[in-house]
């Protein structure tokens, strides 16, 4: 069964399922889907709860002993089994199947997951999942529905604001979700139930920007100019590491070449994606950036980066006047503002 984030209170309200698996990389979406599950199977009696984490480490024999063992003072028992690489390995995809054949009645289990690749999701030990539990599946909130998921959770503590604050509080977060958390809490603390006024929010989000180097890409993909000056502005003042910096957009531009390199050879670009292993959002960006930008532009920005990275290292780069960061904005500039 697939059940929404939405829909979750719904549900628990009406009943608890033996088994629950949560995927997601949107952490903080899935730590609230997964508090909810273990708050009701609580209040249903099941006191004890066994954590298990795979690590490299991890035998799948302990999964199996954690079915069958009984709670030390006789409850019924909360199995929380966390994957956090999402790759269970051989071994592991076959104790899943396993396991959902032979749940016991006296427990409950929950499975929590990062985002599942494509080819992960054709697996059978996720196909018996699908199919034996509850499958909670999380999107991730996207830059353009940010606005209006802040605008949600301020109303759930009676508060609201307009457009253009929303906005503000999203550019300032710059796609954390966990950050813009914080911030309507901090909301919440701060003023009473109530429209805010953008003063207000101003006052309270300034300075506690949390920029994303991996979100930069989006910003130079997009050709979004001004997100993308203003990330290296917010990275700059948050002390990010340039070489950090500097990798993450050689290698975006890296990756664009390669496509672009085998879109002029007469491979189609779904091919490409799916060699590269590019998916989910990244993957929605790549066409009209591939539209815009042009074979040559994708060479001269490469052979940039490696200027670039000279200047970095302290060494003398003619290709660009100023610092390091100067030059890192020029660079994007020059992938953004292709046309």
């Amino acid at each position: 069964m697939q059940l929404r984030f939405d829909a979750i209170d719904g549900h628990l309200a009406k009943t608890l399922a033996p088994l629950y698996v949560i995927t997601s990389d949107e952490h903080l979406l899935a730590l609230e889907a997964a508090d909810k599950i273990r708050r009701v199977a609580k209040a249903q009696g099941f006191f004890e709860r066994e954590i298990l984490s795979v690590e490299r480490s991890f035998k799948w024999g302990a999964l199996l002993a954690a079915n069958q063992s009984q709670s030390l003072f006789g409850d019924k028992k909360l199995i929380d089994l966390r994957i956090p690489t999402g790759k269970p390995g051989k071994d592991g995809g076959q104790a899943l199947q396993d396991y959902v054949g032979n749940l016991s009645p006296d427990n409950l289990t929950l499975i929590t997951l990062p985002k599942l690749d494509w080819a992960t999701q054709k697996a059978a030990w996720v196909t018996s999942l699908q199919q034996a539990a509850v499958y909670i599946d999380i999107p991730l909130v996207e830059r353009p529905q940010l606005p209006n998921w802040i605008n949600q959770r301020l109303g759930l503590q009676q508060q609201s604001a307009d457009r253009q604050s929303l906005d503000f509080i999203a550019d300032r977060v710059e796609g954390n979700l966990l950050a813009a958390h914080q911030e309507i809490q901090k909301l919440a603390l701060l003023h009473p139930a109530g429209k805010l006024s953008f003063e207000q929010i101003h006052d309270a989000v300034l300075n506690v920007a949390r920029y994303d180097v991996f979100k930069l890409n989006e910003a130079m993909l997009s050709g979004d100019v001004a997100r993308l000056s203003r990330m290296l502005n917010g990275l700059k003042g948050e002390g990010e590491a340039l070489p950090l910096v500097l990798w993450a957009m050689a290698e975006e531009i890296r990756t664009l070449l390669k496509l672009k390199s085998g879109m002029a050879q007469g491979r189609p670009l779904s091919a490409l994606l799916k060699e590269y292993r590019i998916w989910g959002p990244r993957e929605k960006l790549m066409d009209p950036a591939l539209r815009r930008v042009s074979l040559q532009t994708l060479q001269t920005a490469l052979q940039e980066a490696s200027q670039v990275d000279k200047m970095v290292k302290g060494l003398r780069a003619k290709a660009f006047a100023g610092d390091a960061w100067d030059a890192l904005l020029q660079l994007g500039l020059r992938v953004a503002r292709a046309s």
